[in-house]
């Protein structure tokens, strides 16, 4: 594999770096690890930022559970990385909805990281000890890889080794046996660093299934996965720096019954020159290798019924921003982006009663996006404008679907025609800094989504209900507008108030056609109108951070056929809330709680089969103890609420119950 060939090359450059590292000695070169510097117009669009003590202070660890304290945050199912399918697992913000597949833009390091056939992004393949900052930016983007964020953009940023200590490692367990492990060395080197990490959880999990559905075949939420990463970092001159990072990973999960099994596994590169010139630029390369496999077991004979045993795809992409110098007033940027995706199912039914084969299937094709992005924020003053333009050419080619019988003949077959676009998509936006404690903002946008390989040509089957692909799915297409006040009315003190109208044009989505049949389809539009709060108070050993959304979301199928006009879309609820209050006593300690609120959702677009709100209460404390060691306890929906994360007709699936860890932590 292309992704394999480039991790290995990759330790190579730690190797070549202590020669770099002399000559940067010399000239007394520093490398950050970041990328360019945020423009002055970012403060006009509704962004969060989690700083790094927020990130690794997570009751579970995990990366999916920070971004839960940026209400509004959702993804398909309420149900985390350890205890849903992974193609479940794409991000959205605002309440838009979805399909399971990602309408936000999530970038490590600047390089996209979802899954380049289903959408998803791999969360257990995150490692959170190893991000220095996670910023949030709700909205419709057009800038670099603006394609992707329809609903807004997730950007994580690494740690570099002046944030960790060079011996960094992790060992705790739970209450159910289940483990998690991390270690990391980091080394600097000269001007430039080093960091090697790794990452193994496994757990025999919990019951997903109530008690009054479960049957002799009904089994834990088991699940096993560990990453590998190493990132390098540079000094190629005295403004340029060279960052390169290599990625492999592999996750199995078992769901509600035992042979139920689904597993991913990938490798990933990158490399990304930065340059701090008199003429700044970003260019990036990478490379995904994916695959995903997936047993089906018939939930009335507990038999496999279908084996989708592989799923090989690839991304790969790239871009270039340039800003030239033009004036101490203006930030240009100008830039190019190309993303390309390919990939295959390959799956098999089998007769629930016979267990002979009964057809195999084969589905794939190929996306790509070319983008092309100018972005200037003029700055007069206190006020700060900005504008961009941005023109995609998106490809939708070598689509095909083949079912064969088990002598091999063809069932059914579909090519698809390759079609291909041009879509101009833009944002504004404008910054107001009326006084010391009192800023104002409002921006306006249009972005565009392109269909997944997934939503395009998988089907798949959640039992009983069947869902169709689609391969005539046209782009999503998102405008809106918000405005919004930032207060800080003293040190330590904010409050941000965000008022915003998004519409989705071809929004894609699930659509029942029929009795346990639905199908991927372009809906008219999905409107949300909603209010965003966050307030943080970070003076003195005392800390508070919370987050509060309100969505009235709504399809609009008005003039079509379509009978879900006025209808939520499935899996969104209207209101959504986190709080966490922390306090540190003294340097190492740390003692937090989360309280997080999330509302009533359907699972269907008939607004049926409704998922309860749930209220969960988190906590989290770290007590230093001797030699760089600390004492670490989590604690996971301690009240032991019901989260309802699947309901089918009444078959449901239940999320994490109170699950306690305890462990040590070195250099943390």
């Amino acid at each position: 594999m292309v992704a394999s060939r480039i991790l290995f090359a990759l330790p190579l450059l730690a190797l070549g770096s202590p020669a770099l590292a002399e000559e940067a000695d010399a000239e007394q070169i520093i490398v950050t690890g970041q990328g360019l510097p945020e423009t002055p117009a970012a403060p006009a669009y509704s962004t969060i930022e989690i700083d790094r003590d927020a990130v690794i202070s997570s009751a579970s660890g995990r990366v999916e559970d920070v971004l839960l304290s940026v209400a509004g945050f959702q993804q398909f199912r309420r149900s985390d990385s350890r205890s849903a399918n992974p193609t479940a697992q794409g991000v959205t913000l605002r309440a838009l909805g979805g399909n399971a597949t990602s309408r936000a833009l999530v970038l490590l390091d600047g390089v996209p990281v979802a899954d380049p056939f289903f959408g998803h992004i791999p969360f257990n393949a995150l490692a959170p000890e190893q991000l220095a900052r996670i910023r949030v930016t709700r909205g419709g983007g057009a800038g670099s890889f603006g394609a992707g964020a329809l609903a807004g953009t997730i950007e994580m940023e690494s740690a570099d080794a002046d944030m960790l200590d060079p011996v960094m490692g992790s060992l705790l367990a739970n209450d159910r046996g289940g483990t998690e492990a991390s270690a990391s060395l980091s080394q600097q080197l000269g001007g430039g660093f080093v960091v090697a990490s790794g990452r193994w959880d496994r757990d025999k999990g919990f019951y997903t299934t109530p008690v009054s559905e479960r049957v002799p075949a009904t089994t834990r939420a088991r699940n096993e996965n560990w990453s590998v990463q190493l990132r390098g970092v540079a000094p190629l001159s005295e403004t340029v720096e060279l960052q390169a990072r290599g990625l492999v990973f592999k996750d199995d999960r078992t769901l509600r019954f035992d042979g139920a099994d689904n597993g991913t596994e990938g490798a990933d590169a990158s490399l990304r020159l930065v340059g701090r010139g008199e003429w700044q630029f970003d260019a990036i390369a990478y490379v995904q290798s994916r695959n995903f496999n997936n047993v089906v077991i018939s939930s009335t004979r507990f038999v496999p019924v279908l084996d989708q045993r592989n799923t090989p795809a690839t991304g790969l992409g790239g871009k270039l921003e340039l800003r030239p110098p033009v004036s101490e007033s203006h930030v240009l940027r100008l830039g190019v982006d190309y993303r390309r995706a390919s990939g295959e199912l390959q799956e098999e039914a089998y007769s629930a009663f016979s267990g002979n084969l009964t057809e195999a299937r084969r589905a794939g094709g190929r996306t790509s996006d070319l983008g092309l992005f100018v972005e200037d924020d003029f700055t007069l003053g206190a006020l700060v404008l900005t504008g961009g333009l941005r023109a995609d050419y998106t490809r939708i080619e070598n689509g095909f679907y083949t079912a064969r019988d088990a002598s091999r003949a063809i069932v059914s077959q579909t090519i698809s025609p390759d079609r291909s676009d041009w879509t101009v998509s833009w944002r504004a936006g404008a910054t107001w800094q009326a006084g010391d404690a009192l800023r104002l903002r409002a921006a306006t946008y249009r972005g565009l989504r392109l269909p997944t390989l997934n939503e395009l040509y998988r089907p798949f089957v959640v039992f009983p209900v069947v869902t169709q692909a689609n391969a005539d799915l046209k782009n999503e297409i998102l405008t809106g507008f918000e405005a919004g006040i930032d207060l800080t009315p003293a040190e330590g003190v904010s409050v941000s108030l965000t008022a915003f109208d998004n519409r989705v044009e071809n929004a894609i989505a699930n659509v029942t056609i029929g009795t346990n049949l639905r199908q991927r389809q372009n809906l008219p539009a999905i409107d949300a109108q909603g209010v965003e709060l966050a307030a943080s108070l970070g003076s003195g050993p005392i800390s508070f951070d919370g987050t509060l959304s309100w969505t009235d979301a709504t399809v609009d199928g008005r003039g079509t056929s379509l009978a879900l006009d006025g209808l939520r879309p499935s899996q969104t609820p209207r209101w959504a809330a986190s709080a966490t209050l922390g306090w540190k006593p003294k340097d190492g300690w740390l003692l937090s709680a989360t309280l997080r609120h999330v509302g009533k959702q359907f699972e269907s677009d008939q607004e049926t089969d409704v998922l309860p709100a749930a209220t969960t209460l988190d906590a989290f404390a770290t007590v230093p103890l001797a030699a760089g060691f600390a004492l670490v306890l989590r604690g996971e929906n301690l009240l032991d609420e019901t989260i309802v994360t699947r309901n089918s007709g009444g078959s449901i699936d239940l999320g994490t119950p109170r699950t306690i860890w305890g462990g040590l932590r070195f250099g943390f």
